[in-house]
């Protein structure tokens, strides 16, 4: 595959995967207590959250995994970037960034999520415990974000790589 579709693709799956993490800080996150205030939250958390939460993790990964191909059709090595190696260490610390967040939304958001969603069996203290902890995963992608998209871009104009 061309270089330049796999870039496009990795920046098409960054926009879904961010643009779901924003959605959920800044709209959803908001919108839910006030919909728990006047009874409506369950068409949200039966109907928008699962699907949401499907194509937030499945971008995210799709994002990384074109990211890593990207990294090596431009000779510039999966390697290179994560051991933040001469000209690869910018785009290598976006790499990390990206890492760091991947890692939050399979191994804390998503299966804390399936217990503030009622998709397994939590009591109300696990969900409670749940809902913090997936908070605070969702928090920090949200700041990790905006170094992330600069050290990507950052780091691809350094390679004379196309954009």
């Amino acid at each position: 595959m061309e270089l330049t579709i796999i870039r496009w693709l990795h920046i098409f799956a960054g926009i879904i995967w961010i643009g779901l993490l924003y959605y959920f800080n800044f709209v959803q996150a908001v919108a839910l207590p006030k919909a728990k205030a006047d009874n409506t939250a369950a068409g949200i958390t039966k109907h928008v959250a699962p699907l949401a939460l499907l194509w937030f993790r499945w971008a995210a990964a799709a994002t990384w995994i074109f990211g890593a191909i990207y990294l090596e059709m431009a000779k510039i090595g999966i390697g290179n970037a994560f051991l933040l190696k001469g000209t690869a260490a910018s785009i290598g610390i976006g790499a990390w960034l990206g890492t760091i967040m991947l890692f939050n939304v399979w191994v804390l958001i998503w299966p804390n999520q399936k217990k503030i969603l009622g998709l397994v069996q939590a009591d109300d203290a696990a969900k409670a415990k749940a809902a913090r902890v997936a908070f605070l995963a969702s928090r920090t992608n949200t700041m990790l974000s905006i170094p992330m998209l600069f050290f990507m871009i950052a780091g691809s104009t350094g390679h004379g790589l196309p954009m």
